[in-house]
Parts: C-alpha cells; structure tokens; sequence
C-alpha cells in the first residue's frame, strides 16, 4: 500500500476536531498513490479525501490550494481544500502538511471510449482558458532543466538500444527548449492519467491529484494526457481516441501553429518526463511496498512516438 505515513484513529479524531464535520465513521488508506499518503475518509457530516503531503517544497503548498479554488470557482470538477473553523485549510498532521478536500463522485475508467477522452479534452481546454490570462507561478520541478540533468545521469547506465533512444531524445529538447518556451502558457495539471479522473458513464465527474500541477506550454499538458489516454497496450496511439480528445480540447480553444509544428516534439518529450520518473521512483522504493509504475511503458512510448502522423485539428 502506498501510504508512506500511517495514521491512528486517535489521530485523525483529533485532526478532524478542527472541523465541523461530525464524528469520524470509518477510514481507510488509499493505495494507488506514487507520492503523498491519500486516505478516504468517512464522517457524520459527508465523504472525504485527506492528502499528507510527502514530496516537494512546502512552500508550494498555498499554490495548489489557490489553484484549486480557482478551478472550483470556475465550475471545474476539482477538490478543493476544506477550511476548518478557523478559516485555514492547509493544516499540519503527522508533522505532514495536511489538506481535506471533498471526495469527488466517480469512479475511474481503465478503457476509456472515445466520449471519455472527449470529455477529458474539453476539461484540459476549461482549466487552460480559467488560468491562461492570470497564471498563477508555480515552476514544475520536473521540467526540461530536470529531464536534460536526470536522462544524462540515467543514460549511462542503460543498454545500447534505450540508451540511444534517450540520447536521442535529450538532444532533441535541447534543440527545441527556447521554441517550446515560448507556446502559448496557462495553468497545467501536469499528470492527468486515468487514474485521476473519475466518471459516471461518460460525464467526467473528477479530476484529482493537482500536485503536478504548475506554469507551463498549454501543449504539453494536452501530450501528457494524450499519451496516457490514447495509447493501446502496444504503446501506439489509437487513432479514434486521439482525434477525440483532441477535438474536445480544441472547440474551446484552437491550436496555433507554433503547437502545431511542435506537437510530435512535446509528445515524445512528454514520454521522456515519464520515463525518467518512473526509472527514478524505481531505484529510490526498490524492495518497498510502494506502488511503482513500469518505467519500460513510456520507454516503449517514446519508441513509438519517433513518427507522428497524428496531427493536431482547427489550427490557425
């Protein structure tokens, strides 16, 4: 299970005494995270998500709460951090920042259709056009500086074959780092999976796990999803669900031409973000009972993404 910070219920009990939300019923560890420890949590009062933050600067942390309540604002379909009595809503527990938020309805969709990547679309393209003309700062930790820096360490130790597939791939980024800057920029999420959004049917319900999130190209937000929710087992993109999502992001904002001639780039820079991370999350919880994801699937991806023949639609 990965919940990295176990908790009591005398704990919780006491946590939850700063709300007004009831006696705690029941809760329970959540174990698809990779990062922080996520528990359901269930009182008198309604169903809850509380998240102990385990990674990343703390002073990040009044972002994603900021965020959110932008999105939440907005109508999105996001959780939103709960503020007690006092008004505060990232609090300490476990000497952990600490956030409560509303469990969101839904459950997620391990085979999407090309209705759910529709719907994933047109969110990505909602939360761009609620961010893009006030941006709130925030640099990913995880971006080309960090790609370029973690893959030449990586690659040293990797078999000729992958090695040369990330080599080829650094020197890409390198060449295409100040173009890909200057895309259009809004609000990302950063790491919108399947196993971050939620459905009733085909209507997207939620969509969860911000802590991704920062300032950045709106396309490579649109490449990260994408790869994730269009891609067969085989790593190939699926034609009927790419062009899906895709037409759901653009009939609310268009592509430019700058993203359209970018597009095959930030997809397989989008694979190498993934790739890096996931072989990084490998070595650091080796022999630990923590979910880690195959890195060998984005390294498959980004093989397959070395000729694109799916183009972006409405361009201007």
């Amino acid at each position: 299970m990965s919940v990295f910070t176990p908790l009591s219920r005398p704990q919780l009990e006491t946590f939850l005494e700063a709300y007004d939300l009831g006696r705690l019923r029941d809760f329970q560890g959540i174990a698809a995270g990779t990062e922080n420890s996520n528990f359901f949590v269930s009182a008198e009062k309604g169903e809850f998500v509380l998240t102990l933050v385990e990674r990343g600067p703390t002073q990040d942390l009044p972002f994603f709460v900021e965020l959110l309540e932008v999105l939440h604002q907005a109508q999105l379909p996001v959780p939103f951090a709960i503020p007690a009595r006092d008004g505060i809503a990232l609090r300490q527990l476990a000497d952990k920042p600490a956030l409560l938020q509303p469990r969101l309805a839904g459950k997620h969709i391990a085979e999407p259709n090309a209705q759910h990547c529709s719907e994933v679309g047109a969110f990505l393209a909602r939360l761009h056009l609620a961010t893009r003309d006030r941006i709130l700062h925030r640099r990913t930790d995880r971006g080309m500086t960090w790609m370029l820096k973690e893959g030449e360490r990586l690659v040293q130790g990797m078999a000729p074959e992958p090695a040369t597939l990330l080599g080829n791939a650094l020197k890409e980024i390198t060449q295409h780092r100040e173009a890909i800057l200057a895309l259009p920029t809004a609000n990302l999420h950063g790491d919108l999976f399947r196993d971050n959004a939620m459905f009733e049917g085909t209507h997207l319900t939620g969509v969860i796990d911000f802590y991704n999130a920062s300032a950045g190209p709106m396309l490579y937000d649109v490449a990260i999803t994408l790869n994730d929710w269009c891609s067969g087992p085989d790593g190939q993109l699926q034609p009927a669900l790419a062009n899906a999502l895709l037409a759901g992001y653009a009939r609310l904002r268009r592509f430019t031409p700058a993203e359209v001639q970018l597009w095959p780039v930030m997809l397989r820079i989008a694979c190498v973000r993934f790739w890096l991370s996931r072989l990084i999350a490998a070595q650091s919880f080796a022999g630990r009972d923590v979910l880690i994801h195959d890195p060998a699937e984005f390294e498959q991806r980004l093989a397959q993404r070395q000729h694109v023949t799916l183009a972006l639609p409405f361009a201007l």
